[in-house]
C-alpha cells in the first residue's frame, strides 16, 4: 500500500515535532503559543515543495523560528502592559521519554525574556540545539558574523542568570512538599527552617486573579505573606494537590478553594529554598488541570 505524498509529509512533521515544540516553547515561554506556531508551521509545510527540501527538520526549524520571531514582536507589547510579574507558562517535565527538562528552567526562560528576539533565537539555535553559526545565519537571515555576536552577547546574559546547582530528586520532593504544607497551614517554625534568608517569591496572576504585583524578597516578608494567606484560607490544605516536576523544578500542582489550578515551583540551594515561583494566571495553568485529574 503506497503512501500519499501529504501522508509522508505529515510523518516527517510528526517525527520533527518534539524538536519543533522545544524550539517554540523556549522562544515563547508559552505552551499554548508554541502549539499555535506548530499548527501554522504544519500548514506551511503542507504547501511547501517538500520534494525539493533536502533537510526537512532544518527547514521546519527555520519556519518555526521565523514564526516565533513574528510572535515575539507582538508578545513584547503584551509583556509591557502585563499586570504584575510575568512568569513563563509552566511545562510538565515528568515524562522520562522526553528530554524537555533540559534547559527549560524558569530561570533560563526569564533570562531569555531579557534578550532581544534575535538574541534569543540565535542563542537557542546555537547553544541549546547545536546548530552551526552558518545554520543560525540561514534561519535568521543574518550573516554568520552577526549571529556569532548575537550568540556571544546572549550567552553572557544567560550565564549570569542561570542557577548553578541542582538538587537530588528525593530531597527536592521532600522540601517542596514540606514547604507547601507549612505555607498552607501557617507553620512558621517549619518555614523558618525551609527558607533561605535571601529567598525571593514571584507570583503571576496576570491581573486576572489575586497575586502579589511585585516580587517579595527576604525570609521575613515571605513568611509574613504565607501567614496572612494561611489565616485567610483557614490554615487548610487545598482539596486536591500533588507533587510534579515543572520546567525541571520540583513543584506542587494544587486545586485552590476558588477552583483555580495553581503551580508552585521551587529553586533549592544547599538544602534551603531560594526561589518560589507561583503561577496563578488561569490562562497559564489551564492545561495542567488534567495532571490533577480535573475537568479541563
Amino acid at each position: 500500500m503506497s503512501h500519499k505524498p501529504q501522508d509522508m509529509g505529515a510523518d516527517v512533521f510528526l517525527t520533527a515535532r518534539p524538536r519543533l515544540f522545544a524550539v517554540a516553547y523556549r522562544m515563547l515561554g508559552s505552551v499554548a503559543d508554541a502549539e499555535d506556531v506548530l499548527q501554522e508551521a504544519f500548514l506551511r509545510w503542507q504547501s511547501a515543495p517538500q520534494d525539493e527540501v533536502r533537510d526537512a527538520t532544518g527547514y521546519l526549524v527555520r519556519v518555526v523560528t521565523r514564526l516565533c520571531l513574528d510572535q515575539l514582536k507582538s508578545a513584547r507589547v503584551k509583556r509591557e502592559s502585563y499586570t504584575g510579574a510575568w512568569l513563563p507558562e509552566p511545562l510538565l517535565t515528568e515524562d522520562p521519554t522526553e528530554r524537555l527538562d533540559h534547559d527549560v528552567s524558569v530561570a533560563l526562560l526569564l533570562a531569555l525574556e531579557r534578550l532581544t528576539p534575535l538574541e534569543r533565537a540565535a542563542f537557542l539555535l546555537h547553544d541549546v540545539f547545536g546548530n552551526s553559526h552558518d545554520e543560525v545565519a540561514e534561519a535568521l537571515d543574518r550573516s554568520p558574523a552577526a549571529c556569532r555576536q548575537l550568540v556571544s552577547r546572549a550567552r553572557r546574559h544567560v550565564q549570569a542568570e542561570r542557577p548553578r546547582t541542582s538538587v537530588p530528586p528525593e530531597e527536592g520532593r521532600a522540601l517542596t512538599e514540606a514547604f507547601f504544607r507549612a505555607s498552607k497551614t501557617g507553620d512558621m517554625a517549619a518555614l523558618t527552617q525551609l527558607l533561605a534568608q535571601d529567598v525571593e517569591l514571584v507570583s503571576d496572576g496576570g491581573g486576572k486573579v489575586l497575586a502579589t504585583l511585585n516580587p517579595i524578597y527576604g525570609r521575613a516578608k515571605v513568611m509574613r505573606l504565607a501567614e496572612g494567606l494561611a489565616r485567610k484560607s483557614g490554615a487548610h490544605l487545598p482539596p486536591r494537590w500533588r507533587f510534579a516536576m515543572l520546567n525541571g523544578l520540583p513543584a506542587i500542582l494544587s486545586l485552590e478553594p476558588e477552583g483555580l489550578v495553581q503551580a508552585t515551583a521551587l529553586e533549592i540551594r544547599e538544602g534551603r529554598i531560594t526561589k518560589v515561583y507561583v503561577i496563578r494566571n488561569p490562562e497559564k495553568t489551564r492545561h495542567l488541570a488534567a495532571a490533577l485529574q480535573l475537568q479541563g
